[in-house]
Protein backbone atom coordinates (compact mmCIF):
# COMPACT_ATOMS: atom_id res chain seq x y z
CA UNK A 1 0.00 0.00 0.00
CA UNK A 2 1.21 3.26 -0.91
CA UNK A 3 1.70 6.85 1.38
CA UNK A 4 -2.01 8.52 1.74
CA UNK A 5 -0.19 10.99 -0.30
CA UNK A 6 0.25 8.96 -3.42
CA UNK A 7 -3.76 7.52 -3.15
CA UNK A 8 -5.79 8.35 -5.59
CA UNK A 9 -9.66 9.29 -6.03
CA UNK A 10 -13.15 8.59 -8.10
CA UNK A 11 -15.74 11.18 -9.24
CA UNK A 12 -18.96 9.40 -10.28
CA UNK A 13 -21.32 11.64 -12.38
CA UNK A 14 -24.84 9.41 -12.94
CA UNK A 15 -26.07 11.46 -15.77
CA UNK A 16 -29.16 11.56 -17.69
CA UNK A 17 -27.88 9.70 -21.21
CA UNK A 18 -25.13 8.27 -19.24
CA UNK A 19 -22.66 7.44 -16.20
CA UNK A 20 -18.82 9.15 -15.97
CA UNK A 21 -16.42 7.56 -14.18
CA UNK A 22 -13.15 9.63 -13.69
CA UNK A 23 -9.67 8.76 -11.78
CA UNK A 24 -8.26 11.48 -10.17
CA UNK A 25 -4.61 12.54 -8.67
CA UNK A 26 -5.01 14.16 -5.09
CA UNK A 27 -4.03 17.45 -7.31
CA UNK A 28 -6.59 17.38 -9.65
CA UNK A 29 -5.19 15.70 -12.35
CA UNK A 30 -7.00 13.16 -14.78
CA UNK A 31 -5.81 9.66 -14.42
CA UNK A 32 -8.24 7.78 -16.73
CA UNK A 33 -12.07 8.15 -17.19
CA UNK A 34 -14.91 5.69 -18.47
CA UNK A 35 -18.37 6.04 -19.77
CA UNK A 36 -21.01 4.16 -20.17
CA UNK A 37 -24.10 5.27 -21.71
CA UNK A 38 -27.99 4.46 -21.58
CA UNK A 39 -31.39 5.10 -23.84
CA UNK A 40 -34.08 7.08 -22.27
CA UNK A 41 -37.27 5.39 -22.60
CA UNK A 42 -40.08 7.99 -24.52
CA UNK A 43 -43.20 5.43 -25.17
CA UNK A 44 -44.74 8.57 -25.26
CA UNK A 45 -43.48 12.26 -25.74
CA UNK A 46 -44.55 13.02 -21.90
CA UNK A 47 -42.54 10.29 -20.61
CA UNK A 48 -39.24 10.48 -19.99
CA UNK A 49 -37.87 6.98 -18.12
CA UNK A 50 -34.57 4.84 -17.85
CA UNK A 51 -33.98 1.48 -16.05
CA UNK A 52 -32.42 1.64 -13.03
CA UNK A 53 -30.23 -1.38 -12.87
CA UNK A 54 -28.87 -0.58 -16.13
CA UNK A 55 -27.62 3.04 -14.57
CA UNK A 56 -26.35 0.85 -10.88
CA UNK A 57 -24.38 -1.53 -13.65
CA UNK A 58 -22.94 1.76 -15.38
CA UNK A 59 -21.92 2.78 -12.10
CA UNK A 60 -20.04 -0.86 -11.25
CA UNK A 61 -19.03 -1.17 -14.58
CA UNK A 62 -17.28 2.55 -15.35
CA UNK A 63 -15.37 1.99 -11.59
CA UNK A 64 -14.02 -0.85 -13.02
CA UNK A 65 -13.07 0.46 -16.03
CA UNK A 66 -10.86 3.03 -14.62
CA UNK A 67 -9.28 0.74 -12.07
CA UNK A 68 -8.33 -1.93 -14.53
CA UNK A 69 -7.02 1.02 -17.08
CA UNK A 70 -4.94 2.60 -14.67
CA UNK A 71 -3.68 -0.55 -12.89
CA UNK A 72 -4.86 1.52 -9.32
CA UNK A 73 -4.97 -0.90 -6.39
CA UNK A 74 -8.07 -1.19 -4.48
CA UNK A 75 -5.85 0.52 -1.27
CA UNK A 76 -4.67 3.24 -3.30
CA UNK A 77 -8.24 4.39 -3.74
CA UNK A 78 -8.23 7.37 -0.68
CA UNK A 79 -12.37 8.21 -1.62
CA UNK A 80 -15.28 7.72 -4.29
CA UNK A 81 -18.07 10.53 -4.18
CA UNK A 82 -21.13 10.96 -6.20
CA UNK A 83 -22.60 13.62 -8.79
CA UNK A 84 -25.63 13.10 -9.45
CA UNK A 85 -29.10 13.91 -12.28
CA UNK A 86 -31.73 15.89 -10.25
CA UNK A 87 -35.38 14.76 -9.78
CA UNK A 88 -36.05 11.42 -10.43
CA UNK A 89 -37.75 9.29 -8.89
CA UNK A 90 -38.01 5.43 -8.13
CA UNK A 91 -40.92 3.73 -6.17
CA UNK A 92 -39.55 0.98 -4.41
CA UNK A 93 -41.08 -1.82 -2.06
CA UNK A 94 -39.92 -3.50 1.26
CA UNK A 95 -37.37 -5.22 -0.32
CA UNK A 96 -35.78 -2.39 -2.39
CA UNK A 97 -37.21 -3.78 -5.85
CA UNK A 98 -38.52 -0.84 -8.06
CA UNK A 99 -41.75 -0.85 -8.66
CA UNK A 100 -41.38 1.80 -11.57
CA UNK A 101 -38.25 3.13 -13.51
CA UNK A 102 -36.64 5.88 -12.85
CA UNK A 103 -38.62 8.97 -13.98
CA UNK A 104 -36.45 11.40 -14.98
CA UNK A 105 -36.83 15.11 -14.60
CA UNK A 106 -37.39 15.16 -18.28
CA UNK A 107 -40.88 13.35 -17.71
CA UNK A 108 -44.02 15.67 -18.38
CA UNK A 109 -46.94 13.40 -17.24
CA UNK A 110 -47.23 15.17 -14.04
CA UNK A 111 -47.98 18.59 -15.84
CA UNK A 112 -51.61 18.79 -14.78
CA UNK A 113 -50.60 18.53 -10.86
CA UNK A 114 -47.82 20.45 -11.68
CA UNK A 115 -50.59 22.94 -12.88
CA UNK A 116 -52.87 22.60 -10.38
CA UNK A 117 -50.23 22.84 -7.29
CA UNK A 118 -48.85 26.38 -8.87
CA UNK A 119 -52.73 27.70 -9.26
CA UNK A 120 -54.52 26.05 -6.37
CA UNK A 121 -52.74 24.86 -3.93
CA UNK A 122 -50.48 26.65 -2.41
CA UNK A 123 -47.42 25.80 -4.43
CA UNK A 124 -45.91 29.24 -4.16
CA UNK A 125 -45.39 28.87 -0.29
CA UNK A 126 -43.84 25.57 -0.44
CA UNK A 127 -41.65 27.05 -3.54
CA UNK A 128 -40.47 29.59 -1.19
CA UNK A 129 -39.49 27.45 1.45
CA UNK A 130 -38.11 24.95 -0.39
CA UNK A 131 -36.61 26.31 -3.03
CA UNK A 132 -37.19 24.26 -5.97
CA UNK A 133 -39.77 25.77 -8.98
CA UNK A 134 -43.39 24.26 -9.29
CA UNK A 135 -42.76 22.43 -12.51
CA UNK A 136 -43.32 18.69 -13.64
CA UNK A 137 -39.52 18.23 -12.98
CA UNK A 138 -40.40 18.05 -9.08
CA UNK A 139 -40.52 15.22 -7.39
CA UNK A 140 -43.41 16.57 -5.54
CA UNK A 141 -45.52 16.71 -8.56
CA UNK A 142 -44.43 13.22 -9.50
CA UNK A 143 -45.43 12.00 -6.24
CA UNK A 144 -48.80 13.63 -6.38
CA UNK A 145 -49.64 12.49 -10.08
CA UNK A 146 -48.23 8.80 -8.88
CA UNK A 147 -50.92 8.78 -6.34
CA UNK A 148 -53.92 10.22 -8.32
CA UNK A 149 -53.07 8.17 -11.54
CA UNK A 150 -51.66 5.17 -9.80
CA UNK A 151 -52.60 4.28 -6.47
CA UNK A 152 -51.75 0.70 -7.10
CA UNK A 153 -48.61 1.31 -7.00
CA UNK A 154 -48.14 4.35 -4.55
CA UNK A 155 -50.01 2.27 -2.01
CA UNK A 156 -47.15 -0.72 -2.52
CA UNK A 157 -44.00 1.56 -2.68
CA UNK A 158 -42.21 1.59 0.85
CA UNK A 159 -40.01 4.73 -0.43
CA UNK A 160 -39.47 7.28 -2.91
CA UNK A 161 -36.49 7.84 -3.88
CA UNK A 162 -33.62 8.95 -6.77
CA UNK A 163 -31.64 7.33 -9.02
CA UNK A 164 -28.50 8.09 -6.25
CA UNK A 165 -30.72 6.96 -3.63
CA UNK A 166 -30.88 3.48 -5.38
CA UNK A 167 -27.35 2.87 -6.39
CA UNK A 168 -26.35 3.21 -2.58
CA UNK A 169 -29.25 1.05 -1.66
CA UNK A 170 -27.49 -1.19 -3.72
CA UNK A 171 -23.97 -0.75 -2.81
CA UNK A 172 -24.77 -0.39 1.46
CA UNK A 173 -28.11 -1.78 1.86
CA UNK A 174 -28.94 2.13 3.27
CA UNK A 175 -31.33 4.44 1.82
CA UNK A 176 -30.01 7.75 2.59
CA UNK A 177 -30.21 11.12 0.63
CA UNK A 178 -27.82 14.04 0.65
CA UNK A 179 -29.03 17.61 1.19
CA UNK A 180 -28.35 18.60 -2.14
CA UNK A 181 -30.62 15.77 -4.05
CA UNK A 182 -33.33 16.31 -1.03
CA UNK A 183 -33.42 20.15 -1.46
CA UNK A 184 -34.44 19.12 -5.63
CA UNK A 185 -37.13 17.32 -4.71
CA UNK A 186 -39.85 20.67 -4.06
CA UNK A 187 -39.91 18.59 -0.21
CA UNK A 188 -36.86 20.14 1.85
CA UNK A 189 -37.49 22.68 3.92
CA UNK A 190 -34.02 25.09 3.03
CA UNK A 191 -33.89 26.78 6.64
CA UNK A 192 -34.82 23.71 8.57
CA UNK A 193 -32.75 21.53 6.70
CA UNK A 194 -35.82 18.70 7.33
CA UNK A 195 -38.74 17.62 5.25
CA UNK A 196 -41.83 20.34 4.50
CA UNK A 197 -44.56 19.54 6.61
CA UNK A 198 -46.90 20.86 3.96
CA UNK A 199 -44.83 19.29 1.12
CA UNK A 200 -45.52 15.92 2.35
CA UNK A 201 -48.82 16.37 3.30
CA UNK A 202 -49.64 17.55 -0.54
CA UNK A 203 -47.56 14.32 -1.63
CA UNK A 204 -49.70 12.19 0.45
CA UNK A 205 -46.77 10.70 2.18
CA UNK A 206 -45.02 10.64 5.87
CA UNK A 207 -41.40 10.77 5.88
CA UNK A 208 -40.67 7.36 6.60
CA UNK A 209 -40.98 6.34 3.26
CA UNK A 210 -38.02 9.05 1.87
CA UNK A 211 -35.00 8.19 2.91
CA UNK A 212 -32.49 9.50 5.98
CA UNK A 213 -31.13 13.42 5.36
CA UNK A 214 -27.55 13.60 5.42
CA UNK A 215 -24.95 16.22 4.63
CA UNK A 216 -23.45 15.93 1.54
CA UNK A 217 -20.19 15.08 3.10
CA UNK A 218 -21.50 12.42 4.62
CA UNK A 219 -19.19 9.14 4.52
CA UNK A 220 -20.00 5.65 4.38
CA UNK A 221 -18.16 2.32 4.55
CA UNK A 222 -19.12 -1.20 4.26
CA UNK A 223 -19.40 -2.02 0.30
CA UNK A 224 -21.42 -5.39 -0.12
CA UNK A 225 -18.60 -7.94 -1.03
CA UNK A 226 -19.92 -8.93 -4.97
CA UNK A 227 -20.40 -4.74 -5.45
CA UNK A 228 -16.65 -4.20 -4.40
CA UNK A 229 -15.23 -7.45 -5.95
CA UNK A 230 -16.93 -6.20 -9.22
CA UNK A 231 -15.63 -2.06 -9.23
CA UNK A 232 -11.87 -3.57 -7.86
CA UNK A 233 -12.60 -2.25 -4.93
CA UNK A 234 -11.94 -3.29 -1.06
CA UNK A 235 -14.91 -3.52 1.33
CA UNK A 236 -14.14 -0.24 3.47
CA UNK A 237 -13.48 2.04 0.61
CA UNK A 238 -14.61 5.45 1.89
CA UNK A 239 -17.58 6.68 -0.19
CA UNK A 240 -18.85 10.11 -0.04
CA UNK A 241 -22.76 10.55 -0.77
CA UNK A 242 -21.74 13.51 -2.45
CA UNK A 243 -24.43 16.54 -4.41
CA UNK A 244 -26.00 17.02 -7.59
CA UNK A 245 -24.75 17.54 -10.52
CA UNK A 246 -25.41 21.15 -10.85
CA UNK A 247 -23.99 21.79 -7.55
CA UNK A 248 -20.89 20.32 -8.06
CA UNK A 249 -20.74 21.37 -11.53
CA UNK A 250 -19.90 25.27 -10.18
CA UNK A 251 -17.87 23.68 -7.76
CA UNK A 252 -15.89 21.99 -10.67
CA UNK A 253 -15.45 24.95 -12.21
CA UNK A 254 -14.33 27.52 -9.62
CA UNK A 255 -17.23 29.33 -9.51
CA UNK A 256 -17.56 29.08 -5.88
CA UNK A 257 -17.14 32.94 -4.74
CA UNK A 258 -19.63 35.52 -4.41
CA UNK A 259 -20.63 36.81 -7.74
CA UNK A 260 -19.30 34.31 -9.76
CA UNK A 261 -21.03 32.62 -12.37
CA UNK A 262 -21.36 29.06 -14.21
CA UNK A 263 -22.92 28.57 -17.06
CA UNK A 264 -23.40 25.28 -18.57
CA UNK A 265 -24.54 23.71 -21.45
CA UNK A 266 -25.15 19.89 -22.31
CA UNK A 267 -27.47 18.51 -23.43
CA UNK A 268 -29.81 20.93 -21.47
CA UNK A 269 -28.08 23.98 -20.15
CA UNK A 270 -28.06 25.79 -16.53
CA UNK A 271 -26.75 28.91 -15.03
CA UNK A 272 -25.60 29.23 -11.27
CA UNK A 273 -23.84 30.57 -8.76
CA UNK A 274 -23.27 30.15 -5.08
CA UNK A 275 -24.69 32.06 -2.13
CA UNK A 276 -24.17 31.74 1.54
CA UNK A 277 -27.53 31.52 2.83
CA UNK A 278 -30.53 30.08 0.96
CA UNK A 279 -32.49 32.71 -1.16
CA UNK A 280 -35.76 32.50 -3.34
CA UNK A 281 -37.26 34.76 -5.80
CA UNK A 282 -40.84 36.04 -5.40
CA UNK A 283 -41.37 35.56 -8.78
CA UNK A 284 -40.78 31.86 -9.10
CA UNK A 285 -38.47 31.77 -12.08
CA UNK A 286 -34.82 30.17 -9.98
CA UNK A 287 -33.89 27.29 -8.41
CA UNK A 288 -32.17 27.14 -4.82
CA UNK A 289 -30.34 23.98 -3.74
CA UNK A 290 -27.72 23.04 -1.51
CA UNK A 291 -24.09 22.07 -2.14
CA UNK A 292 -22.97 22.23 1.58
CA UNK A 293 -24.54 23.38 4.88
CA UNK A 294 -23.63 27.11 4.56
CA UNK A 295 -23.04 27.39 0.50
CA UNK A 296 -26.23 27.23 -1.69
CA UNK A 297 -26.48 27.41 -5.63
CA UNK A 298 -29.05 29.37 -6.91
CA UNK A 299 -29.84 29.81 -10.65
CA UNK A 300 -32.28 28.66 -13.43
CA UNK A 301 -32.39 25.37 -15.55
CA UNK A 302 -33.35 24.98 -19.33
CA UNK A 303 -34.38 22.32 -21.10
CA UNK A 304 -32.88 22.87 -24.60
CA UNK A 305 -29.22 23.06 -24.61
CA UNK A 306 -27.05 20.90 -27.14
CA UNK A 307 -29.51 18.90 -28.00
CA UNK A 308 -30.88 21.76 -30.43
CA UNK A 309 -27.64 21.80 -32.08
CA UNK A 310 -28.04 17.83 -32.91
CA UNK A 311 -31.66 18.60 -33.79
CA UNK A 312 -30.51 20.74 -36.49
CA UNK A 313 -27.73 18.30 -37.48
CA UNK A 314 -30.19 15.38 -37.65
CA UNK A 315 -33.74 17.52 -39.52
CA UNK A 316 -31.42 20.97 -41.08
CA UNK A 317 -27.83 19.22 -42.38
CA UNK A 318 -28.21 15.73 -44.14
CA UNK A 319 -25.56 16.66 -46.81
CA UNK A 320 -23.20 18.46 -44.30
CA UNK A 321 -23.41 15.88 -42.38
CA UNK A 322 -22.32 13.42 -45.49
CA UNK A 323 -19.40 15.99 -46.44
CA UNK A 324 -18.03 16.15 -42.77
CA UNK A 325 -18.37 11.98 -43.28
CA UNK A 326 -15.80 12.02 -46.37
CA UNK A 327 -13.83 14.76 -45.27
CA UNK A 328 -13.17 12.83 -41.78
CA UNK A 329 -14.08 15.72 -39.77
CA UNK A 330 -16.75 16.58 -37.07
CA UNK A 331 -20.29 17.30 -38.40
CA UNK A 332 -20.68 19.82 -35.79
CA UNK A 333 -17.46 21.38 -37.17
CA UNK A 334 -19.22 22.16 -40.46
CA UNK A 335 -22.26 23.49 -38.96
CA UNK A 336 -19.98 26.11 -37.17
CA UNK A 337 -18.03 26.99 -40.03
CA UNK A 338 -21.77 27.87 -42.18
CA UNK A 339 -23.51 29.78 -39.10
CA UNK A 340 -20.11 31.89 -38.91
CA UNK A 341 -21.01 32.77 -42.29
CA UNK A 342 -24.24 34.91 -40.92
CA UNK A 343 -23.59 38.15 -39.14
CA UNK A 344 -24.54 38.44 -35.61
CA UNK A 345 -28.30 38.57 -35.19
CA UNK A 346 -29.15 36.80 -38.08
CA UNK A 347 -29.97 39.08 -40.04
CA UNK A 348 -33.39 39.45 -37.72
CA UNK A 349 -34.05 35.78 -37.02
CA UNK A 350 -35.22 35.16 -33.66
CA UNK A 351 -35.10 31.77 -32.63
CA UNK A 352 -37.06 30.54 -28.86
CA UNK A 353 -35.53 27.31 -28.32
CA UNK A 354 -38.88 25.65 -26.48
CA UNK A 355 -38.97 22.59 -28.64
CA UNK A 356 -38.94 20.41 -25.15
CA UNK A 357 -41.33 23.03 -23.08
CA UNK A 358 -39.12 24.97 -20.71
CA UNK A 359 -38.11 25.38 -17.22
CA UNK A 360 -36.60 28.43 -16.60
CA UNK A 361 -37.61 31.64 -17.14
CA UNK A 362 -40.87 30.50 -18.06
CA UNK A 363 -41.81 27.38 -16.07
CA UNK A 364 -44.22 26.30 -18.82
CA UNK A 365 -44.11 22.44 -20.24
CA UNK A 366 -46.59 23.89 -23.03
CA UNK A 367 -44.36 26.48 -24.39
CA UNK A 368 -42.71 25.60 -28.08
CA UNK A 369 -40.45 26.63 -30.37
CA UNK A 370 -40.31 28.99 -32.95
CA UNK A 371 -38.69 30.79 -35.54
CA UNK A 372 -39.89 34.74 -35.39
CA UNK A 373 -38.80 37.19 -38.22
CA UNK A 374 -38.13 34.84 -41.40
CA UNK A 375 -37.97 36.03 -44.55
CA UNK A 376 -36.98 35.69 -48.45
CA UNK A 377 -33.24 36.56 -47.58
CA UNK A 378 -33.17 34.33 -45.24
CA UNK A 379 -31.36 31.12 -45.60
CA UNK A 380 -30.61 27.21 -44.10
CA UNK A 381 -27.10 29.36 -42.08
CA UNK A 382 -28.88 31.65 -40.77
CA UNK A 383 -31.78 28.76 -39.27
CA UNK A 384 -28.65 27.29 -37.93
CA UNK A 385 -26.51 30.35 -36.21
CA UNK A 386 -30.47 31.61 -35.04
CA UNK A 387 -30.58 27.90 -33.18
CA UNK A 388 -27.25 28.54 -31.57
CA UNK A 389 -28.30 32.48 -30.67
CA UNK A 390 -31.27 31.35 -29.11
CA UNK A 391 -30.20 28.55 -26.56
CA UNK A 392 -27.63 32.03 -25.07
CA UNK A 393 -30.64 34.32 -25.18
CA UNK A 394 -32.92 31.81 -22.76
CA UNK A 395 -29.95 31.07 -20.98
CA UNK A 396 -29.60 35.21 -20.40
CA UNK A 397 -32.95 35.98 -19.78
CA UNK A 398 -32.32 33.53 -16.93
CA UNK A 399 -29.34 35.97 -15.67
CA UNK A 400 -31.25 38.82 -15.62
CA UNK A 401 -34.05 37.27 -13.47
CA UNK A 402 -31.09 36.68 -11.05
CA UNK A 403 -29.50 39.56 -11.10
CA UNK A 404 -32.57 41.05 -9.49
CA UNK A 405 -31.24 38.96 -6.32
CA UNK A 406 -27.49 38.71 -6.87
CA UNK A 407 -26.45 41.92 -8.93
CA UNK A 408 -24.21 41.58 -11.82
CA UNK A 409 -22.21 38.95 -11.63
CA UNK A 410 -18.42 39.77 -11.83
CA UNK A 411 -17.44 36.81 -13.72
CA UNK A 412 -18.83 33.80 -16.08
CA UNK A 413 -17.30 30.18 -16.11
CA UNK A 414 -18.70 28.38 -18.79
CA UNK A 415 -18.66 24.70 -19.30
CA UNK A 416 -20.07 21.71 -21.01
CA UNK A 417 -20.17 20.46 -24.44
CA UNK A 418 -21.05 23.28 -25.91
CA UNK A 419 -17.30 25.08 -24.66
CA UNK A 420 -15.65 23.27 -27.06
CA UNK A 421 -17.36 25.43 -29.95
CA UNK A 422 -15.44 28.96 -30.30
CA UNK A 423 -18.32 30.41 -32.08
CA UNK A 424 -21.17 29.06 -28.99
CA UNK A 425 -18.48 31.21 -26.77
CA UNK A 426 -18.17 34.16 -28.23
CA UNK A 427 -21.79 34.50 -29.22
CA UNK A 428 -21.99 34.03 -25.13
CA UNK A 429 -19.33 36.54 -23.95
CA UNK A 430 -21.53 39.18 -26.70
CA UNK A 431 -24.94 38.25 -25.50
CA UNK A 432 -23.89 38.35 -21.67
CA UNK A 433 -21.60 41.71 -22.78
CA UNK A 434 -19.05 39.96 -19.99
CA UNK A 435 -15.69 38.44 -20.53
CA UNK A 436 -16.33 34.78 -20.65
CA UNK A 437 -14.04 32.13 -19.10
CA UNK A 438 -13.63 28.46 -20.26
CA UNK A 439 -11.83 26.08 -17.68
CA UNK A 440 -9.69 23.56 -19.19
CA UNK A 441 -11.34 20.76 -17.51
CA UNK A 442 -14.69 19.03 -18.80
CA UNK A 443 -15.07 16.83 -15.93
CA UNK A 444 -16.45 19.72 -13.84
CA UNK A 445 -18.90 17.61 -11.95
CA UNK A 446 -16.71 14.65 -11.15
CA UNK A 447 -14.02 17.39 -9.95
CA UNK A 448 -16.03 19.02 -7.45
CA UNK A 449 -17.18 15.42 -6.32
CA UNK A 450 -13.46 14.44 -4.83
CA UNK A 451 -12.85 18.24 -4.08
CA UNK A 452 -16.41 17.65 -1.77
CA UNK A 453 -14.95 14.54 -0.77
CA UNK A 454 -11.70 15.67 0.31
CA UNK A 455 -13.56 18.59 2.36
CA UNK A 456 -15.56 16.38 3.88
CA UNK A 457 -12.95 14.16 5.15
CA UNK A 458 -10.87 16.82 6.41
CA UNK A 459 -7.81 16.60 4.09
CA UNK A 460 -8.82 20.03 3.05
CA UNK A 461 -9.85 23.04 4.63
CA UNK A 462 -11.66 24.97 2.68
CA UNK A 463 -13.20 24.23 -1.19
CA UNK A 464 -10.87 27.07 -2.66
CA UNK A 465 -8.14 24.50 -3.22
CA UNK A 466 -10.33 23.69 -6.74
CA UNK A 467 -9.27 26.73 -8.01
CA UNK A 468 -5.34 25.44 -8.37
CA UNK A 469 -7.02 22.07 -10.25
CA UNK A 470 -9.07 23.46 -12.80
CA UNK A 471 -6.10 24.01 -15.07
CA UNK A 472 -5.70 26.58 -17.58
CA UNK A 473 -8.62 28.52 -19.11
CA UNK A 474 -9.17 30.37 -22.37
CA UNK A 475 -11.47 33.55 -22.45
CA UNK A 476 -13.35 35.66 -24.98
CA UNK A 477 -14.27 39.24 -24.46
CA UNK A 478 -17.19 40.61 -25.64
CA UNK A 479 -17.26 42.08 -29.51
CA UNK A 480 -18.79 45.86 -29.06
CA UNK A 481 -20.60 45.42 -32.54
CA UNK A 482 -22.20 42.24 -31.80
CA UNK A 483 -23.07 43.30 -28.21
CA UNK A 484 -25.06 45.92 -30.24
CA UNK A 485 -26.71 44.18 -32.30
CA UNK A 486 -27.65 41.61 -29.74
CA UNK A 487 -29.11 43.89 -27.39
CA UNK A 488 -31.22 45.88 -30.00
CA UNK A 489 -32.69 42.42 -30.23
CA UNK A 490 -33.35 41.41 -26.65
CA UNK A 491 -36.24 43.03 -25.49
CA UNK A 492 -38.10 42.03 -28.55
CA UNK A 493 -36.96 38.09 -28.07
CA UNK A 494 -38.48 38.59 -24.70
CA UNK A 495 -41.53 40.11 -25.42
CA UNK A 496 -42.41 37.07 -28.07
CA UNK A 497 -42.26 34.29 -25.52
CA UNK A 498 -44.20 36.91 -23.20
CA UNK A 499 -46.95 37.46 -25.45
CA UNK A 500 -47.19 33.90 -26.93
CA UNK A 501 -48.43 32.04 -23.41
CA UNK A 502 -51.92 31.43 -24.38
CA UNK A 503 -50.91 30.17 -27.88
CA UNK A 504 -48.28 28.01 -26.28
CA UNK A 505 -51.21 26.31 -24.32
CA UNK A 506 -53.58 26.38 -27.19
CA UNK A 507 -50.78 24.69 -29.52
CA UNK A 508 -50.03 22.43 -26.74
CA UNK A 509 -53.39 21.31 -26.40
CA UNK A 510 -54.13 20.88 -30.10
CA UNK A 511 -50.99 18.35 -30.31
CA UNK A 512 -51.96 16.39 -27.08
CA UNK A 513 -55.21 15.82 -28.95
CA UNK A 514 -53.60 14.78 -32.24
CA UNK A 515 -51.19 12.29 -30.27
CA UNK A 516 -48.40 14.34 -31.17
CA UNK A 517 -46.98 16.03 -27.84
Amino acid sequence: MTDSTMKRMIGVDIGTTSTKSVLFEQDGTVVTSANIGYPLHTPTTATAEQDPDEIYRAVLHTIAGVMEQSGTAADDILLVSFSSAMHSVIAVDSDGTPLTRCITWADNRSAPYARKLKEEWNGHEIYMRTGTPIHPMSPLTKLIWLREEHPEIFDQTAKFISIKEYVFFRLFGQYIVDHSIASCTGMLNLKQLDWDREALQLAGITADRLSTLVPTTHLIEGLHAEAAAEMKLGLTTPFIVGASDGVLSNLGVGAIEPGVVAVTIGTSGAIRTVVDQPVTDPKGRIFCYALTEDKWVIGGPVNNGGMLFRWVRDEFAASEVETAKRLGIDSYDVLTRIAEQVRPGSDGLLFHPYLTGERAPLWNPDARGSFIGLTMKHRKEHMIRSVLEGVIFNLYTVMLAMEEQIGRPARIHATGGFARSSLWRQMMADIFDQEVIVPESIESSCLGAVVLGLYGTGRIESLDIVSGMIGSTHSHEPEPAATHVYHQLLPIYISIFRSLEQQYSAIAEFQNSMGEA
